[in-house]
């Protein structure tokens, strides 16, 4: 994939960017705006450009304007790389959509892989990874056989999962995130994917975690169901979602993640044979000092019943 443009390739357009950034900086976004149009003159093919003048005209209010630049980011950069269609559905000038474009998602990770770790553990409070692993051990003390971490990152969750794993594999869309996964040394098998379309042709798996992954997915119904066809007899299926607050399955949040409500989580899990063997409410990590709420979730198949892909 062609890297975006950071610079509009004009060195005087540049410079004028770089003073709207400090006009902004300063508190007077409508001025940066204003500057950054001027700058978008000299380079009118700059999606980045575009979309950037569209978060200074948001910030000083003028959205029918924010709109138009975040349509034309779009209309440069079709694959949305950006996430223009996710601000423009955040203000109401788009329909929602039930997922954020995967080429959004694959640049986030690809951009923050080399400072992702230090900032969400050290900044962010991140300690998911490790309430996930004690939920396991709760729910089924011992070794499993084949683990799928879905969502892989850098393997936070992985080097919580070996211990007690004889053959773990990792998926992500992100190569910058697997590149920082496979320095570790701790996967059997590392694979590029996308999971808005992953599915698993090898061996059931007697695990299958997907931690701080379903916020960059929205709707669950396939992933769900895809994960359920995957899971082998007496299978866990561990995951987290950040809390819906109001009703709603799901829903986009100003931080161009999603959140999911406990009821569409339950709902889903039964309509696929899963019962939920564990349910708790937990702090995920800190957003501007914020916490931002989330549930951590294991489920299985009854221990009554089968999975119902394997009869």
């Amino acid at each position: 994939m062609k890297p975006l443009q950071a610079s509009s390739g004009d060195l005087n357009a540049d410079r004028r960017a770089d003073f709207a950034e400090m006009l902004l900086a300063s508190g007077q976004p409508a001025q940066a705006a204003e500057l950054l149009l001027g700058a978008l003159e000299l380079a009118p093919r700059w999606a980045a450009g575009w979309f950037r003048l569209g978060e200074m005209q948001e910030a000083a209010g003028l959205l029918d304007q924010a709109a138009q630049a975040w349509a034309m980011a779009l209309k440069l950069e079709p694959a949305d790389r950006l996430g223009a269609a996710l601000k423009l559905q955040l203000i109401g000038k788009a329909p929602a959509a039930e997922a954020p474009p995967s080429a959004f998602v694959e640049t986030l990770f690809d951009h923050y892989a080399d400072s992702f770790e230090d900032s969400l553990v050290k900044k962010l409070g991140y300690g998911l990874p490790d309430f996930l692993a004690r939920a396991l051990a709760r729910a089924r003390p011992g070794r499993f056989r084949l683990a799928l971490d879905l969502g892989c990152g850098t393997g936070l969750m992985g080097e919580r999962l070996r211990p007690f794993v004889d053959r773990l594999e990792g998926y992500d869309i992100s190569a910058g995130m697997l590149r920082k996964a496979k320095a570790k040394d701790i996967y059997d098998r590392l694979t590029k994917a996308d999971l808005q379309h992953f599915s698993h042709a090898g061996d059931r798996a007697d695990l299958v975690v997907a931690a701080d992954v379903f916020i960059y997915l929205g709707a669950l119904d396939r992933i769900v169901g895809a994960i359920a066809g995957m899971l082998a007899e007496g299978g866990l299926f561990a995951f987290s979602l950040e809390t819906l607050a109001g009703g709603g399955d799901f829903a986009l949040l100003p931080s161009r993640r999603y959140a999911h409500s406990e009821a569409y989580a339950r709902q889903l899990l039964a309509a696929n044979g899963l019962a939920v063997l564990s349910l708790e409410s937990m702090v995920i990590r800190y957003d501007r000092r914020d916490p931002v709420e989330g549930l951590a979730i294991v489920a299985g198949f009854p221990a009554s019943g089968r999975n119902p892909a394997n009869r």
